[in-house]
């Protein structure tokens, strides 16, 4: 009984969230504690929450302080070199655009952190896809799906969990897959590629008159030059001139919401070269600073929220010494930090019922012994194949503490390494980027200004296409 109301708890929150019915903060509360009154525990939804929220309060801590701090680090522009030579590599072209979104993510996620990776590469790349009218779907999905595949990096998780779960060494597994994993990248290269042939033939090819010349991307009579669909095309990017249509004369999926801010668009805004709180003479500080923050970050040499809190505390008080000008910038971000604190403590809501009432359990050990016994001596590749439904699921603590060691005794006993179901069960992490229990999607989709429903509409089949591309090379390759 508990699987099933796992598993319907589950659908129940991704069909009511995708069909919009629900705002995920609102789906993540009243759902779980719906089951759980169900499941006849309603006297201890207070346990399993507090539970919840405990276990994630690090998360949250982590989250807030980050958002200010890179926050603040876009503020006095230290991301504006980054943003230019992507617009340099771009040209205003959407195919472009969207490629060096997948190569931004994928280079920014060698920090192992994917809410640092979503707000750099949100940051750089949002005024951009606005200012032409892309969908923004496009930069949500494959940035998720880059920092999926490189969320396999020892320091990122997954692999350090598998590795602790299975008394392995975290090199062992990791450096072997990493030709499938450049598999993966190339998958997401590609599907950048795809994905922006048909903005490409959406919008058409674009020019964005004097941008990198000037750098006054604000100015009213900029024109945007389009050849798209068989015809040409003159319009004006500045203010609401409309969302392009595809070539069938559809909306993009984002265009709801693009509607909805059509009268706020900023533009380029972020790109201001004359904005107050620019401080260029504090540049090589800040980057100093980031630097330093990453490094201590993937040589563990604090907590993440510590080392954010100190960072966001130093990079107020040195580039905004007084106070009014401080309280400024804290306002300015307050909104991505209320909304992304607040969609953690949610989520603490769901996975403490679905943990503390065993659902999880159960699940896993259903799904566990489904498995026929003929599948035993290709227990890497059942391994490989659950990994891209669990970890959606699941957390990657649930998955890789509960299930895989399950996995793994299971294929000993039919002659399979114990390395093989640790390196196979990697490959569900482009998917698992998206999934609603992954804090970090959260910062994705506000700072990105997405539905999270429309975020996972377009994503998963991508998302799950990849997975299986990484798994089908690691069978290839020998190493599965």
């Amino acid at each position: 009984m508990l699987t099933i109301l796992g598993f319907a708890m589950i659908a129940t929150f991704l069909v009511l969230i995708m069909m919009k019915k629900m705002s995920p903060i609102a789906a993540l509360v009243l759902i779980p504690a719906l089951f759980c009154v169900a499941v006849g525990k309603g006297a201890k939804l207070g346990d399993y929450v507090i539970e919840g929220v405990g276990n994630l309060a690090p998360t949250a801590a982590m989250l807030m302080f980050a958002i200010v701090y890179f926050g603040v680090m876009i503020d006095v522009g230290l991301f504006d070199p980054i943003v230019r030579g992507i617009l340099r590599f771009c040209k205003a072209d959407p195919m472009r655009i969207v490629v060096g979104t997948a190569v931004l993510a994928a280079i920014v996620s060698l920090d192992g952190d994917g809410s640092t990776t979503f707000m750099i590469t949100v940051s750089a790349m949002y005024p951009l896809y606005k200012r032409l009218k892309m969908s923004l779907v496009v930069m949500t999905g494959v940035a998720a799906t880059a920092n999926g595949v490189m969320n396999t990096l020892p320091w990122g998780g997954p692999t350090a969990r598998a590795a602790t779960a299975l008394k392995l060494d975290a090199g062992d597994i990791f450096v072997p897959m990493i030709p499938a994993l450049g598999v993966g990248l190339v998958a997401v290269l590609l599907l950048a590629v795809v994905l922006g042939r048909r903005e490409r033939k959406r919008l058409g090819t674009l020019t964005l008159d004097e941008v990198l010349a000037t750098e006054t991307v604000t100015e009213p009579e900029t024109v945007l030059v389009g050849t798209g669909g068989g015809s040409d095309r003159t319009r004006k990017s500045s203010g609401g001139s409309g969302t392009g249509t595809g070539a069938d004369g559809d909306e993009p999926e984002d265009a709801e919401a693009e509607d909805a801010e059509a009268n706020a668009d900023e533009g380029f805004k972020g790109l201001d070269p004359g904005r107050a709180t620019l401080r260029p003479k504090l540049y090589w500080f800040n980057a100093g600073l980031t630097v330093a923050l990453l490094t201590a970050m993937i040589t563990e040499l604090m907590p993440i929220p510590v080392l954010f809190l100190l960072g966001a505390a130093l990079a107020l008080t040195v580039n905004f010494p007084h106070m009014p000008d401080q309280r400024a910038r804290i306002a300015a971000h307050a909104d991505n930090v209320l909304n992304v604190s607040g969609m953690v403590f949610a989520a603490a809501v769901f996975t403490g019922v679905l943990s503390g009432t065993g659902m999880v359990d159960h699940m896993a050990d259903w799904l566990v012994g489904a498995i026929p016994d003929g599948m035993g001596p290709h227990m890497a590749i059942v391994t490989g194949i659950l990994s891209i439904p669990l970890t959606y699921f699941m957390s990657n603590d649930g998955f890789y503490f509960g299930v895989v060691p399950v996995l793994a005794e299971a294929g000993a006993a039919h002659g399979v390494s114990p390395l093989e179901i640790a390196r196979a069960s990697l490959v569900g992490q482009p998917l698992h980027m998206s999934s609603p229990l992954v804090p970090a999607v959260y910062v994705l989709v506000g700072m990105a200004k997405v539905e999270f429903g429309d975020h996972t509409r377009f994503t998963v089949k991508w998302a799950a296409l990849t997975s299986l591309v990484v798994l089908c090379a690691g069978l290839l390759f020998g190493i599965i």
